[in-house]
């Protein structure tokens, strides 16, 4: 499906493509509702994965250091993520309604809107991480103890999950800030961010693991001590960035106040986008709960294939987040024509890309896995997953895109129905079923993984293409 203004060539063959490379890092004025759709893709797309990729990065990097202090410190990492997972469920569902209601009021060149959407959409960051800080301060031994940890976990370990929770406002406001960014079309920016943000994280992490010079070694704790860092250095830069103004949006100090109807507004939105990853969120919770029944192993070979799993699908992540704010920014100029075409061809790229992640997965799933440790068993398990998984990476593609037009257009409700009965009704009765009931062990749960996942993706992809989306207001 094409428009008029997709006639033109994504990009003028008498600019180098590295120019236009420069051009996404650096940050453009371009109006995404009117620039050639491959375009304008390209400008959203670039400075996003490279934003993903160095989150990913260090997820890789971190996971990389704590696994030379064994399967407990990993297993550890793992079920702390599970509880990790609930809070990324709350900032990335408030993330995706901010997305979405800044990109229609840009669309709509409503600045004024956007600016005091951003500031209540903090102030709904700020309040929803206050719950979890208390229970990880307080709590953070009996939290592990409930998710099956080991005794090492529960009286070593507990020093990480105080401080990943304690501390989860940083990693709250940097959804939700970045996503602004996202929505204004701003991506150079929420690149930026994290650039800065993981790079210190990645310098500091193994100097505060094993100890550098004076400073001492804090093992599992110093690489919590490192993220809570990093991340809080990325939000007070995305502030700066924010009341310095920027091509597309700024906060003034005149907008600093409560406004009812604004954060009602962001709150019904984002109550979808927060039902739908509690949802997949709290699967996996119960995957792992699953897993931890297998052993410590079975959790750390999860754990460190989710991490390489992260780390290669930040790119498709990255196209689909371009697609999320095209679609609400030509919500918001009344195109959605237009919007559709930007899905489809996002879709398609996503596609092309993860089937080269497929192949690089059953080729080489076990040395990805020897790259973070040489424990055997841990290494079956992990390949096993990588190996299962890429049967159905291309499947994986459209999903992520389909999912996040229907986010960015508003529709957040969908897709936690969707989840619901894919994740909830179907995933967690069948991973217990072939792991436990039929002992196929962790086999069992990467299969239900592999089905549900591919089923939810086809059915999503349909939902899509009827085109119920395009009528949704914010």
């Amino acid at each position: 499906m094409t428009t008029v203004s997709d006639s033109p060539p994504p990009i003028d063959l008498k600019v180098s493509v590295w120019q236009h490379i420069k051009n996404a890092i650096a940050g453009t004025e371009a109006d995404y509702t009117s620039i050639p759709m491959k375009r304008a893709i390209f400008l959203l797309a670039v400075p996003m994965i490279l934003e993903l990729v160095m989150e990913s990065t260090f997820a890789v990097v971190d996971i990389y250091f704590v696994s030379k202090l064994g399967a407990s410190a990993v297993a550890t990492v793992g079920l702390t993520e599970t509880y990790l997972f609930l809070l990324y469920s709350i900032a990335m569902g408030l993330a995706m309604a901010v997305t979405a209601i800044i990109a229609r009021r840009i669309g709509e060149k409503n600045k004024e809107s956007a600016g005091t959407s951003a500031v209540q959409s903090i102030i709904l960051a700020v309040l929803a991480s206050v719950p979890f800080s208390i229970a990880g301060i307080f709590f953070a031994k009996d939290m592990l103890g409930l998710m099956g940890a080991d005794q090492w976990a529960i009286e070593t370990g507990y020093r990480y999950t105080q401080w990943m929770l304690g501390g989860n406002m940083v990693i709250m406001l940097l959804f939700v800030i970045n996503a602004i960014f996202r929505g204004a079309g701003d991506a150079a920016i929420a690149m930026r961010v994290l650039w800065i943000s993981n790079g210190i994280n990645i310098i500091l992490c193994p100097v505060l693991i094993s100890g550098f010079g004076p400073i001492p070694a804090m093992g599992i704790e110093g690489a919590a001590i490192a993220t809570n860092i990093g991340r809080g250095t990325g939000v007070m830069i995305q502030l700066w960035f924010l009341f310095r103004g920027q091509k597309r949006i700024q906060i003034k100090l005149s907008e600093l106040y409560w406004d009812a109807v604004s954060m009602l507004g962001i709150l019904k939105t984002s109550l979808g986008g927060i039902g739908q990853m509690i949802v997949a969120m709290t699967s996996w919770i119960f995957l792992m709960r699953i897993l931890a029944e297998v052993g410590s192993e079975a959790v750390a070979g999860a754990t460190i294939a989710i991490r390489v799993m992260m780390f290669t699908m930040m790119p498709a992540w990255g196209l689909s987040n371009a697609a999320a704010t095209l679609v609400g920014q030509n919500l918001g100029a009344r195109n959605p024509v237009r919007a559709e075409t930007a899905v489809w061809k996002t879709g398609t790229y996503n596609m092309i890309y993860l089937v080269i992640v497929s192949v690089v997965y059953f080729t080489f799933n076990e040395s990805l896995m020897r790259i973070f440790t040489d424990d055997s068993r841990v290494i079956a398990i992990g390949a096993e997953w990588l190996r299962i998984l890429s049967f159905s990476y291309f499947v994986y593609g459209w999903w992520m895109v389909s999912t996040a037009a229907f986010n960015g257009a508003g529709d957040t409700k969908t897709p936690t129905y969707i989840n619901l009965v894919f994740f909830w009704l179907i995933q967690i009765p069948l991973s217990w079923y072939l792991a436990i009931s039929l002992g196929w062990e962790q086999t069992g749960v990467f299969w239900a993984v592999f089905f549900s996942e591919t089923s939810v993706g086809l059915f999503t992809l349909w939902l899509f293409s009827r085109g119920k989306w395009k009528t949704v207001k914010v």
